[in-house]
């Protein structure tokens, strides 16, 4: 039996990354199984779980709570599974973030009447009374994915979806690489940033709303097309327990804007 303790980079940063997020409640999930709710290494969405949530999702007309219409959610599948590549990484990521914020506009038909109906993406009232949420949070690793070009793939190491959509994308490294000259946090910042490359993975970081290189207990985080000069070192912060109890509670205005829930 070994005495030397294991330094590989999944032993030292991904395992233990991963047990916390699995300790926070997320679901994870093999690369295989992962692969296999994509459909294939070009897709970067778990529809399955996105169409999960929207089954959830209900509009109102008339004081009355509706479900949405299979032809509703297909067509919020097809609207978020079609960003517009061909205007650039950067606008296709703010087209996202809006549909994130704002939800997807869709038609639904009522007792013969014709209404649209603005359905969010996202929970974001909170925890219910039971303390839980219609959020689909999953986490899978080495999560392999075709490039553009179609030669070769990459694997992120952590890739974190909500409600099916890849939001968060992680690098985790090893502390120590044996050269005092390279740092670890920051080769997984330049690999975030290589796998942005219209050549490379472009798609997967459409969806990306924080991106995360960490090692140990340092890391760094940016957001997509955040060049490596602002990428910035990750802080702990000490929230009061009264104000964490504070913050699960529903804002007394959210939801007021959408139509739907």
């Amino acid at each position: 039996m070994s005495t030397v303790p294991n330094m590989s980079e999944e032993y030292i940063a991904k395992i233990p990354a991963l047990q916390m997020l699995m300790a926070l409640g997320w679901q994870y999930i093999p690369p295989a199984e992962c692969l296999k709710k994509r459909g294939n290494n070009r897709e970067v969405i778990l529809r399955d779980e996105l169409v999960a949530f929207l089954q959830t999702r209900r509009f109102s007309y008339k004081g009355k709570h509706y479900p949405l219409s299979p032809n509703a959610v297909d067509q919020i599948v097809r609207e978020v599974c079609s960003p517009p590549m061909q205007e650039g990484l950067l606008t296709a990521n703010e087209r996202i973030y809006d549909k994130l914020c704002l939800g997807v506009t869709v038609t639904e038909f009522v007792d013969g009447q014709k209404i649209s109906a603005t359905i969010p993406l996202l929970d974001w009232n909170g925890l219910d009374a039971t303390g839980t949420t219609h959020n689909r949070f999953v986490v899978t690793e080495e999560m392999e994915v075709l490039c553009a070009d179609g030669l070769h793939t990459r694997r992120p190491d952590m890739v974190a979806f909500v409600n099916g959509l890849p939001l968060v994308v992680m690098e985790a490294k090893k502390p120590e690489s044996g050269n005092p000259n390279k740092n670890m946090v920051d080769e997984g910042v330049s690999q975030n940033i290589r796998n942005q490359k219209y050549d490379e993975i472009p798609l997967l970081f459409v969806y990306s709303q924080l991106l995360l290189a960490i090692s140990g207990t340092d890391g760094k985080y940016g957001t997509t097309k955040t060049i490596d000069t602002f990428w910035q070192r990750w802080h702990e912060e000490e929230i009061p327990p009264a104000e964490v109890e504070n913050l699960k509670k529903p804002h007394p205005h959210a939801g007021r804007t959408a139509q739907a829930f």
